[in-house]
C-alpha cells in the first residue's frame, strides 16, 4: 500500500512535506510541519479513510471485485471477509468510486455507439409493482445507458465508455458522441434516427438490424457483447440495482472490460492506484447529500 501510494517516498497528505517520522508503536507517520492532523496513516485521503475495517479485509474485497468477471455480491463479500452485508455493500460502493476512471481522452478510429435499457422484466413483477413502475410499453420505466466502444485502440484492445442518459433524443445522444469521440472518426450505429446528423462531423455508417447484423466492418457487435456482459452481471449477481446507483456498476464493469487482458494482480494494483483523493460517505451514497456525476 505504501509503495503504491507513495512511489517516491512517504509524504504528508496535508502539506506534501517529506519531513516525516514513522511512529512504530502507533503505526502512524508524523509530519514535522506545523498544521492540524500532523499524524496520519496510509488510509488518510483515500476511500478507506475513517473506516474501522482493517486493510486485510479491504484489500481482499478489492481483489474480488476487480477480478470476478460477473461481479460479486455484498452477501458473498460479507461471508468471505467476515463483515455484515450492509458493511460489505458500503465497502463495494467505495471501491466502485475508485474504479471510476474519469478519462478525458477521446476515442478515435472506429467507434461503435449504442444504447440499452436496464431494468426488471415486466413479466417478473408483482401486479402492484408493475402498475407502480410501468405505465406504457417497451422501455418505459427502465434506465437508459449509452456506450461508445473504440475498436482495437493503441494497445490493440477495444475500450468502452458508458453513461446513464436521461433520454434517447438526438441532442442527448449526439452530445455524448461529440464529448467522447474525436471529430473525423468512423462512427457505427444502428438505425436509430437520433444519430442522423453525425455525418457532418464523422464518417457515420448505419447497420439496419431489420436487414442484417453485419455488413463488412459495419456492425455494433462489439458493444452488444459488452451489454450482454453488463446485464449478466446486473441480473445474475446483483439482481436488484437502483437507478440511483447504476452509474457505479457501469464503472465497475467498464474497468474490468477495459483491463480484461491484464492479469489479476495488475487489475488489483490499477484499482489501488486510484484510491487517493476519493471520499464517499454513507449519507452521500444513500442520497442524503448531493452525489457525484456519471461514469466516464
Amino acid at each position: 500500500m505504501v509503495s503504491l501510494r507513495w512511489p517516491n517516498g512517504v509524504s504528508c497528505p496535508q502539506c506534501g512535506s517529506s519531513k516525516i517520522k514513522f511512529l512504530a508503536n502507533a503505526r502512524l507517520w508524523k509530519c514535522y510541519s506545523k498544521h492540524s492532523k500532523q499524524k496520519f496513516s496510509v488510509k488518510v485521503g483515500t476511500i478507506f479513510e475513517d473506516s474501522p475495517i482493517g486493510l486485510d479485509k479491504w484489500l481482499a474485497a478489492i481483489w474480488m471485485i476487480a477480478n470476478c468477471k460477473n461481479g460479486i455480491s455484498s452477501y458473498e463479500i460479507g461471508r468471505e471477509i467476515g463483515v455484515t452485508q450492509k458493511t460489505a455493500w458500503f465497502m463495494l460502493h467505495r471501491i466502485r468510486l475508485a474504479m471510476q476512471t474519469g478519462s478525458f481522452k477521446k476515442f478515435s478510429g472506429e467507434i461503435e455507439v449504442d444504447e440499452t435499457f436496464i431494468g426488471g422484466l415486466a413479466r417478473n413483477m408483482h401486479k402492484a409493482k408493475k402498475k407502480e413502475k410501468i405505465e406504457g410499453a417497451g422501455p418505459v420505466g427502465k434506465t437508459i445507458v449509452m456506450g461508445l466502444l473504440e475498436r482495437h485502440g493503441i494497445d490493440k484492445n477495444s475500450k468502452i465508455k458508458t453513461a446513464v442518459v436521461p433520454n434517447t433524443g438526438y441532442k442527448t445522444l449526439q452530445d455524448q458522441v461529440r464529448k467522447h469521440a474525436e471529430t473525423g472518426s468512423h462512427i457505427f450505429t444502428d438505425a436509430n434516427a437520433s444519430y442522423i446528423g453525425l455525418r457532418t462531423e464523422y464518417a457515420h455508417k448505419v447497420i439496419n438490424h431489420a436487414e442484417a447484423y453485419v455488413k463488412g466492418n459495419v456492425h455494433t457487435n462489439g458493444i452488444e457483447n459488452f451489454w450482454s456482459l453488463l446485464k449478466r452481471t446486473v441480473k445474475g449477481t446483483y439482481v436488484s440495482v437502483e437507478p440511483f446507483h447504476l452509474f457505479r456498476y457501469l464503472d465497475e464493469q467498464s474497468l474490468r472490460f477495459n483491463n480484461r487482458k491484464d492479469n489479476n494482480a495488475r487489475r488489483f494494483e490499477d484499482v489501488l492506484r486510484t484510491i487517493t483523493g476519493r471520499r464517499l460517505t454513507y449519507n452521500k451514497l444513500t442520497g442524503k447529500e448531493s452525489g457525484d456525476g456519471l461514469s466516464a
